[in-house]
């Protein structure tokens, strides 16, 4: 049996007279740019998300930054972001000309602790602490791995210390946090819709969303050039639009994207049973949440993870690491002059990790097959 990370081709040949008819409507229409399928997703989209305001467009990474953009983040600020996530994030604080800062994760979840994060802001914003530096005024908790990262404390917290919050919800389309959509919490949140994504388009997509018209429109402005008419700049942008085909493709898979959470949430939950006498760390949710299960991440310890996916692979299983490298660890941050004592548990979790195949189209007895093979495995 070969069983992949992700299956696209399963998921397309189960939609595929939608989407094919979807993309012959947006070629015959020529609505290539704009235009009433770019619009249509857009509404359902901010709909889904419980939110007013949903802007379409190039990527995930720039949903970010533009976002940070519209708060005013700049070269006089810092911004702090979770030590465990896809560079993306710190990527695009980076991009402003902001300084990024990270906090350590809780091991349970791998997303920001919010305890971590309390106690840098005291650190840092003590009566005695420097103010020659970039001082923080943003914060990006990452739904990671569908996970929805702990908010109530997060929001409190920037709420005490004046910050922003944008939720980075690249993996989390559809989750919930106590009863809230994620998406629907911080000031703004962002969306990648990455062909892998649990809504993915087929080529690279984003979204921005927001209850708040004012940032709705800066963002929408900055995004096609800091316009709205034709040639009318206000002020500069940039050029980051969600293109018709992918907003048409996304259409028709958002239809079915309840349907594939609870099947992805089904597989999660068989996953948990049947590796329970394993030895391996299951993914937690915290209490009253809903995970949307992007990725199926679990531990192996005493350093057996390599020997572990050499196995699995030698089955025709495929697995993934996300990620191998916590991201203060990266070469891209050597400047910050952080090490592994400064985020144990993230770089502990780097070094543990392995994720699963998961994909709502993932069938039981693929999933038995694989969970047999890894507790049948000699390491």
């Amino acid at each position: 049996m070969n069983i992949p990370l992700v299956d696209l081709k399963a998921q397309y040949e189960s939609i595929k007279e939608e989407i094919d008819s979807a993309i012959s409507e947006v070629i015959s229409q020529s609505a290539f740019v704009g235009g009433p399928f770019v619009r249509s997703f857009e509404k359902a989209f901010s709909e889904f998300c419980n939110v007013k305001h949903c802007i379409g467009v190039g990527n995930g990474t720039d949903a970010l930054f533009i976002a940070l953009k519209v708060l005013g983040i700049g070269p006089a600020d810092e911004v702090i972001v979770p030590a465990n996530s896809f560079i993306a994030t710190s990527e695009a604080v980076t991009l402003t000309g902001a300084r990024v800062a990270f906090v350590d994760i809780n091991p349970q979840t791998y997303n920001m602790n919010p305890s971590k994060l309390e106690d840098y802001l005291r650190r840092r914003l003590a009566p005695n602490a420097s103010r020659l530096t970039p001082q923080p005024k943003a914060v990006i908790p990452v739904h990671l791995y569908g996970q929805p990262a702990d908010m109530d404390p997060i929001l409190e917290l920037a709420k005490k210390y004046n910050l922003k919050v944008v939720e980075d919800a690249a993996q989390a389309h559809g989750a919930e946090y106590k009863g809230r959509k994620i998406g629907s919490i911080g000031d703004m949140a962002c969306f990648s819709f990455y062909p892998g994504k649990n809504l993915g388009a087929y080529g690279d997509g984003g979204a921005i969303v927001t209850n708040d018209d004012e940032l709705a429109l800066k963002a929408r402005m900055f995004a096609n050039h800091g316009r709205i008419e034709k040639y009318d700049h206000e002020f500069e942008g940039m050029n980051s639009r969600l293109d018709g085909l992918q907003a048409a493709i996304l259409n028709v898979k958002l239809r079915h994207l309840p349907e594939w959470t609870e099947k992805r949430r089904r597989n999660g939950y068989l996953y948990n049973e049947y590796l329970k006498e394993s030895g391996l760390i299951t993914p937690q949710e915290i209490n009253d949440v809903k995970a949307v299960y992007h990725l199926y991440v679990v531990r192996v310890k005493n350093g057996m993870r390599q020997k572990l996916q050499d196995h699995l692979k030698s089955k025709g299983i495929s697995t993934g690491i996300h990620y191998p490298i916590a991201l203060p660890n990266l070469k891209a941050y050597t400047y910050l002059n952080s090490g592994g004592n400064d985020f144990p548990e993230a770089t502990k979790a780097s070094q543990e990790i392995i994720s699963l195949p998961m994909y709502s189209e993932l069938t039981e007895t693929q999933l038995k097959y694989i969970t047999n093979v890894m507790k049948n495995s000699p390491f």
